[in-house]
């Protein structure tokens, strides 16, 4: 987190008081840092992001998509039962990741949901509309504020809009998200039945579907 140093940009201040920071942008001992995640819904041009302040891993990326489906997902969307995700090919959610795979499948048995995830290639993020409609805008919003706590971080997100009718949803996630968890071949195993790879670059195209409800028949 950047606390109270150099944040680009321009911002408003009484005449002859600038606010003073440090030269030098480093994670602050005692501040701690703030790791953002976002999801952009297309549809409602209304985005959702997480502020960590652990790890920025698989688990944390789908704890994201998780809380947006609880609080606003399944309020907007009610009737559904598919959901798809463009993302990045790199970081938390890669393709690559097993943990973000095995998540996913969490995700999409305890909602009862069947997730497509479209993956955009490697190198090709920019064309990700996530960057030019949600953050381009936070990172607007906030130019030449220091970010000197997570709370000015979430409020400084949380109150991005535009003229076109964008508004952005921002919560602190202050829950551990450790580094390093193996995900075993037999847990991995264990989702294949669900884990369908598409014909086309089936490395970034997939979809997890839910477990279906084991149906009794009484006598």
């Amino acid at each position: 987190m950047r606390r109270d140093y150099k944040n680009k940009g321009q911002t408003w201040r009484p005449s002859k008081d600038p606010e003073p920071v440090k030269t030098h942008d480093f994670i602050d001992p005692v501040a701690g840092k703030a790791i953002p995640y976002g999801i952009y819904d297309l549809g409602r041009n209304r985005g959702w992001v997480s502020v960590g302040i652990d790890h920025d891993t698989a688990a944390f990326a789908v704890a994201a998509l998780r809380s947006w489906w609880t609080n606003e997902g399944t309020d907007a969307y009610p009737k559904t039962r598919r959901l798809l995700i463009c993302a990045d090919a790199g970081g938390s959610n890669s393709y690559r990741n097993r943990l973000w795979k095995v998540e996913l499948a969490r995700l999409a048995a305890d909602a009862q949901l069947t997730i497509t995830v479209c993956h955009f290639p490697p190198g090709t993020s920019k064309f990700n509309k996530i960057e030019h409609r949600l953050w381009s805008q936070v990172t607007s919003n906030w130019r030449g504020q220091p970010l000197t706590s997570r709370e000015v971080i979430v409020n400084l997100i949380g109150a991005t809009t535009t003229r076109t009718g964008l508004s952005v949803h921002a919560e602190l996630d202050e829950r551990t998200y450790p580094h390093g968890i193996k995900v075993s071949a037999d847990e991995m195993a264990a989702i294949q039945p669900r884990l369908e790879h598409h014909d086309f670059h089936g490395e970034w195209n997939y979809t997890l579907r839910p477990h279906r409800p084991t149906r009794t028949t009484t006598m």
